[in-house]
C-alpha cells in the first residue's frame, strides 16, 4: 500500500523507519519530511496545514492511507476535511477528527472529560478575562507552586509553574490578555502534583486498543532538569518505575475509562493517544492528553515494537484492533537529543552536519535537518535524536553518547544525564 505521512520531525523519521520495515508497504511519501526521511521514501515540500495541497498529493499519488504526525493538522480538522470530500472520503486517516482532537486542543475540554469519567487528575478551574476574579480566588486557596496552562495549542510554551502567589496572579492576567496569543485567552489553573512522570501511548480504533511501550522523556534544556522547557531532550523505554502492578492501575483507572468515555460521547477516534501521567504515592494521575505520538518518545518506542506497524494501522482504520496483539522486544532503548546552540531560545539554521556515516549500533533519527546541494544541514532547534538499544539502560546510553560524540555541527549541544535518574 501507499502511505502519506505528514510531518518533518524525529517522530516522523522514527515512524517512517518503522513503516518501511513492513512488507505491506509499497511506497512511502513524507510531507514535508527531512534529510533522514528522504532515505526511506519520497519527501514532498508541503505544509501539513495546507489541506488543499495535502489533497493534491493524496489524489495525484493515489495514496491508500494518511498518517498524521503532528497535532496542529488534527486540531484544525484534517480528518474531517478528508471525510467531507467525496474524492478523499475513501482514504483512511490515522488521527482523530476535530472533536476528538479537543483532547489536546483544549485543556478545559480534556479536564472536563476526565472529571466526567472519573479519570484521576489534578484539581483545576478554568477562567477567562471576564472571570479572572474567580481565578485569583482559586489561586489564593491553593498552595505553591501554582500551575497555569493556556487552554489552546501554544507550541509547548503555554505552561507556567510558579512559586510566588503574586507572580502567579500577574502571569494569569498577562496570559488572559494574550501572552500566548489566542491559546491563552482561556487559562486552566491546576493544583501542582509532585511525583515522577512517564508517557503512555495507545493506538485505538474507537472501541478496542493496543498499548505501545511506555517511555520517560526529559523536558528541560539543562542537566539535572534545570533551565527552560524544550520539546524534549531525550527519552528512555522501558521505564523501570512503571512495573506491571502500576501499569495495571494505568489500564484500569486511565486507559479504559478514556477509550470508554470517547465511545460514550460518540466521538469516533482512530489513531494514537499519548497520555502524560504522573506517579504520585504509587497512584497514576493524568497531566495531559495528546492526540498523536510524542517526540522524542517515538524514537525510543518504535525500535521496541516487533509487530508490523502497517498491520496495526490498517486494523485501527478498519475497526479490527480487537483481533490484534502487540509484541515488544526486551531491549532498553535510549535517545539523546542533539540541539542547536541557543535552543530553546534564538538559534541559527543551516549548519553543516558531519559524521552521520560514523553512527553505528543505533539510529540517528533526524528531527530538524534538510538536504541542500548534497549536504545535510541543521534546520530546527532539535536536530537529531540519537537512539540506541541494549540489554540494559547503561549499555544503550553508552552507544547513544558514543554516536552523539561522532556527529558534529557548529553549536552542537546535548544533555549528558539522560536516564541517569533511573
Amino acid at each position: 500500500m501507499k502511505i502519506l505521512l505528514l510531518g518533518s520531525g524525529g517522530r516522523e523519521h522514527a515512524l517512517a523507519w518503522k513503516l518501511k520495515q513492513s512488507p505491506k508497504l509499497k511506497e512511502l511519501i513524507i510531507a514535508p519530511g527531512n534529510a533522514g526521511t528522504a532515505e526511506l521514501g519520497t519527501n514532498m515540500d508541503v505544509d501539513p496545514n495546507d489541506f488543499e495541497a495535502v489533497k493534491k498529493i493524496a489524489l495525484d499519488q493515489q495514496i491508500n492511507m494518511l498518517v498524521v504526525g503532528p497535532e496542529e493538522p488534527l486540531v484544525r480538522g484534517i480528518k474531517d476535511f478528508f471525510l467531507n470530500d467525496a474524492k478523499l472520503a475513501h482514504i483512511p486517516v490515522i488521527g482523530p477528527g476535530k472533536r476528538g482532537a479537543r483532547l489536546e486542543g483544549s485543556k478545559e475540554f480534556s479536564k472536563d472529560f476526565m472529571q466526567r469519567y472519573g479519570i484521576p487528575t489534578a484539581k483545576y478551574t478554568s477562567v477567562t478575562i471576564e472571570t479572572i476574579d474567580q481565578g485569583i480566588a482559586f489561586l489564593e486557596e491553593m498552595k505553591a507552586p501554582y500551575v497555569l496552562k493556556a487552554d489552546g495549542l501554544a507550541a509547548g510554551k503555554g505552561v507556567l509553574i510558579l512559586d510566588d502567589l503574586q507572580q502567579a496572579k500577574t502571569e494569569l492576567k498577562s496570559m488572559l490578555e494574550g501572552k500566548f496569543g489566542e491559546a491563552s485567552k482561556k487559562v486552566v489553573i491546576e493544583e501542582f502534583l509532585d511525583g515522577i512522570e512517564l508517557s503512555v501511548f495507545v493506538l485505538t480504533d474507537g472501541s478496542a486498543y493496543v498499548v505501545l511501550p511506555e517511555a520517560k522523556d526529559y523536558k528541560r534544556i539543562g542537566e539535572g532538569d534545570t533551565g527552560l522547557n524544550t520539546g524534549g531532550m531525550g527519552a528512555v523505554s522501558p521505564v523501570p518505575f512503571a512495573d506491571a502492578a502500576f501499569m495495571k492501575k494505568v489500564h484500569r483507572k486511565i486507559i479504559q475509562p478514556t477509550i470508554g468515555g470517547l465511545y460514550s460521547d460518540e466521538i469516533p477516534y482512530k489513531g494514537f493517544i499519548f497520555i502524560g501521567i504522573i506517579k504520585v504515592d504509587n497512584k497514576p494521575y493524568v497531566i495531559e492528553y495528546n492526540v498523536r505520538l510524542g517526540d522524542p518518545e517515538t524514537e525510543v518506542i518504535m525500535p521496541r515494537i516487533k509487530t508490523d506497524m502497517v498491520d496495526l494501522l490498517v486494523a485501527a482504520a478498519s475497526k479490527e484492533l480487537r483481533k490484534c496483539s502487540i509484541e515488544f522486544n526486551d531491549d532498553t532503548v535510549t535517545t539523546v537529543m542533539m540541539v542547536s546552540g541557543g535552543y530553546p531560545e534564538k538559534y541559527q539554521n543551516g549548519k553543516e552536519i558531519t559524521g552521520l556515516d560514523k553512527v553505528s549500533d543505533g539510529m540517528a533519527f533526524h528531527a530538524g535537518t534538510k538536504l541542500q546541494n548534497g549536504k545535510v544541514l541543521t534546520h530546527g532547534g532539535r536536530v537529531i535524536a540519537m537512539s540506541s538499544w541494549g540489554k540494559n539502560i547503561n549499555e544503550a546510553l553508552a552507544k547513544s553518547y558514543k554516536n552523539a560524540e561522532a556527529v558534529n555541527y557548529e553549536g552542537k549541544y546535548y544533555r549528558k544525564d539522560i536516564g541517569l535518574d533511573l
